[in-house]
């Protein structure tokens, strides 16, 4: 009788691995499919970025002919590029920095601190990582006016700070995992809660840190939404902002909007290639459950 139900469990097992294999194997194709198409259209873009405008138009998908780095050097010299990445800089690393701060002392009051409506400020964290930003554009749209912060980095660089939910639920679930212990002997020997965060739980949490930040550089330094929206002015013009307005004059400006494509995508390969198994890792420990 033992040996039966051994075996009805042992088949029940062997039908649920070959019907996980099924859809591992059709998702792992259709990530083949997708990370294909986005390969063969990157190197289209940087062998036309290469390429003269008589070139792109009688030879798009093909190699160049001649290479040429006319497109680069016209758009940096005659597109403001000095302008353009430092816009684009600035609001990448102070709005980075500023949502990784915010996430973590959200997080970590969250995760370490008892106190009246906790589970309703872990929940108002959830839900406000399933809220698109374009349900709450206009709100936004009518604080900034009113103090004075439309067509400013300032006013960016604050809706950057205020896009705190995913990074404060990875943060919440990792400080959960690390043992309390760690910090009630450091409180008996005479540390602060601040010190305790700053020599204990930070080095702890470099992984998901070191992740967290990559994440949002990367979000910050691709966003077109946002400052297509709030920055208007030829100063406040963003790398996302120059190639759309490239773009626009598509006919005129073909191999320079290639080459603004290459340019503002150069960083975050090179970020991806560099840190691309820290991203996995600190993924994985922030998603452990305590």
């Amino acid at each position: 009788m033992r040996k039966k139900n051994k075996d009805s469990v042992s088949g029940s097992r062997q039908v649920y691995s070959t019907k996980e294999k099924v859809v591992r194997g059709m998702i792992s194709a259709i990530l083949c499919c997708y990370c294909m198409i986005t390969v063969v259209v990157i190197l289209i873009t940087v062998m036309d970025s290469f390429k003269t405008k008589i070139d792109i138009v009688t030879n798009l998908t093909g190699l160049p002919t001649k290479l040429t780095l006319d497109n680069y050097i016209s758009f940096i010299k005659t597109g403001n590029f000095s302008l353009y990445f430092r816009n684009s800089l600035i609001l990448t690393v102070i709005g980075t920095a500023g949502c990784i701060f915010l996430s973590m002392m959200v997080a970590y009051g969250i995760a370490r601190y008892k106190f009246k409506g906790r589970e309703l400020l872990a929940s108002y964290t959830l839900i406000g990582s399933m809220v698109p930003i374009q349900v709450m554009i206009l709100p936004i749209l009518l604080i900034l006016r009113n103090v004075g912060l439309t067509d400013s980095l300032v006013g960016v660089l604050l809706i950057y700070f205020s896009m705190i939910s995913m990074s404060c639920l990875v943060f919440q679930k990792f400080f959960m995992t690390i043992p309390a212990a760690l910090e009630e002997s450091a409180r008996l020997d005479g540390c602060s809660d601040f010190r305790v965060f700053v020599q204990i739980i930070l080095p702890i949490s470099k992984p998901v840190l070191f992740t967290e930040t990559l994440i949002m550089a990367i979000q910050f330094w691709n966003d077109f939404y946002i400052p297509m929206l709030f920055l208007n002015g030829q100063k406040t013009t963003t790398l996302t902002l120059a190639i759309y307005r490239y773009l626009t004059q598509f006919t005129t400006y073909m191999g320079e909007s290639m080459a603004a494509v290459v340019i503002t995508l150069l960083p975050i390969v090179i970020l991806y290639f560099l840190f691309s198994s820290q991203i996995v890792e600190g993924l994985t420990g922030g998603a452990v459950k305590g």
